[in-house]
């Protein structure tokens, strides 16, 4: 990509000279400062979802390149680079970026939020069998977001569930399972 050097006429340059600069921005780099509290976390090769005003829904993936070796005493924190693939050339260099680092990550169950019932200090499913039967199981939950809710015991994967209407379901009943 060609860029623009930004020279005024007032700069003597010859005649047969030509100025410009080469950028490649297939690759962008970003340095960020992590707080310190969360610098025990910061590891090379973590990934990142990168965010820009211009896309509104569209993240960009990449990862922490580099983390220093010490926390910074004027800021309390610590100076990473991030590395963002940007073949499309759709990030511009000197962009604002909204970053994201996935810095604890783990691989879980989850089930939308309208699918458990929680009664006291115990969390239920209606998982349902080959028969079609619904049985009111325990599971044990963990972590929410927005629409779901992380299963750490009581589900395997595969299982089949209720995910809505719980009001209409009885323990040990016959339902028509729809599809989605």
């Amino acid at each position: 990509m060609l860029g623009y050097t930004g020279l005024t006429e007032d700069i003597l340059v010859s005649n047969n000279m030509i100025i410009i600069t080469l950028d490649d921005n297939s690759i962008i780099y970003s340095d960020i400062k992590i707080p310190e509290n969360y610098s025990t976390y910061i590891k090379k090769g973590l990934p990142v979802d990168v965010k820009i005003t211009s896309y509104k829904d569209k993240i960009f993936k990449g990862e922490v390149d580099f983390v220093s070796s010490r926390i910074n005493a004027d800021t309390r924190s610590l100076l990473s680079r991030i590395k963002i693939n940007n073949e499309d050339l759709e990030l511009i260099s000197g962009s604002l970026l909204e970053v994201g680092v996935k810095f604890n990550l783990r691989n879980s169950l989850s089930v939308p939020d309208t699918s458990v019932m929680i009664e006291g200090d115990k969390s239920y499913v209606y998982k349902i069998n080959s028969e079609n039967i619904a049985n009111k199981i325990e599971v044990q939950i963990g972590l929410r977001n927005d629409e779901s809710i992380e299963i750490i015991s009581g589900l395997a994967k595969g299982d089949i569930i209720v995910a809505e209407g719980l009001k209409k379901v009885r323990p040990r009943g016959k339902i028509k399972p729809i599809n989605k």
